[in-house]
C-alpha cells in the first residue's frame, strides 16, 4: 500500500514517474515541448495541487507555477504560513499545449491515468486542491467553479478542494478575497483531517469522468 511507504520510497517511486514523464511520447505535445514539468514539492504532503497545464515559464523551467501565478501561488502559502516545499504541486497534463490553449481530450485521457493518478497514489494528500476547471472536473464533474469553489467534497479518505485558478484571479481582482477566504479554510481542512486520520464519513460524489477510479 502507498500510505506505507516511507519518505525515501516515495521519493524513488516519483523519481521514477517523473523519468517517465520527460521521456514521454504517448501524445503530441512531447513534439512542441522545451521541458516537460512532472511535479515538485514534498513527497508525503498532505496537500496536492494540481492546475491545468504548464505555461511558457514552467516550460521553459520544469517546474510547475514559476510564472506571475506560481508568485501569486507563493503569497497565498505565505498567507497561511507555508511554503512550496510543505505542498505537491503539480497539472493535469505535464507538457505545455502550443499556445497555452486548453488541453484536449487525448492528451487527458493519456495524461491522468499514465502519471497524474500514479502521483496521488505515491504521495496520498489529505486533500487535493483543484486550480482551474480542468482539475476540478476530475473530482467535480459538471460543476462552476463560481458556485462551488470552496466547498470541500469528501471521498476515498481525503477532502477534494475546489480554487480559483490564480490566473483568473489575476485577471480579475475581485476574486481575490475569495481564493484568500478559501485558502484559509483550506489550511483548517487540511489539519482536521489530519488530526481526525480522515474518521468523517465520505460524501457520495458522482462517478469522475473518463474512468478514473482510483478518485
Amino acid at each position: 500500500m502507498a500510505d506505507r511507504l516511507s519518505v525515501e520510497e516515495r521519493r524513488h517511486a516519483l523519481e521514477a514517474v517523473a523519468d517517465e514523464i520527460k521521456g514521454c511520447t504517448l501524445c503530441p505535445l512531447h513534439t512542441s515541448r522545451t521541458h516537460a514539468v512532472p511535479g515538485a514539492g514534498r513527497v508525503d504532503a498532505e496537500i496536492m495541487f494540481i492546475g491545468e497545464g504548464p505555461g511558457y515559464h514552467e516550460d521553459q523551467q520544469g517546474l510547475p507555477f514559476v510564472g506571475a501565478s506560481g508568485q501569486y501561488l507563493n503569497e497565498l502559502l505565505h498567507m497561511i504560513g507555508l511554503k512550496r516545499e510543505d505542498v505537491y504541486i503539480t497539472n493535469v497534463v505535464k507538457c505545455r499545449p502550443p499556445n497555452n490553449r486548453d488541453p484536449l481530450p487525448n492528451e487527458l485521457d493519456t495524461c491522468i491515468p499514465t502519471y497524474l493518478q500514479r502521483q496521488v497514489e505515491i504521495i496520498q494528500p489529505k486533500l487535493i486542491a483543484t486550480l482551474g476547471r480542468f482539475s476540478m472536473a476530475l473530482f467535480f464533474p459538471g460543476g462552476r467553479i463560481t458556485k462551488i469553489h470552496g466547498q470541500p467534497r469528501r471521498g476515498n479518505g481525503r477532502i477534494y478542494y475546489p480554487l480559483f485558478h490564480p490566473a483568473a484571479v489575476l485577471r480579475n481582482p475581485n476574486l481575490r478575497p475569495m481564493m484568500e477566504e478559501d485558502f484559509r479554510r483550506m489550511l483548517v481542512l487540511a489539519q482536521e483531517m489530519a488530526s481526525a486520520d480522515a474518521s468523517q464519513p465520505d460524501d457520495e460524489p458522482p462517478p469522475p469522468p473518463r474512468q478514473l477510479s482510483l478518485f
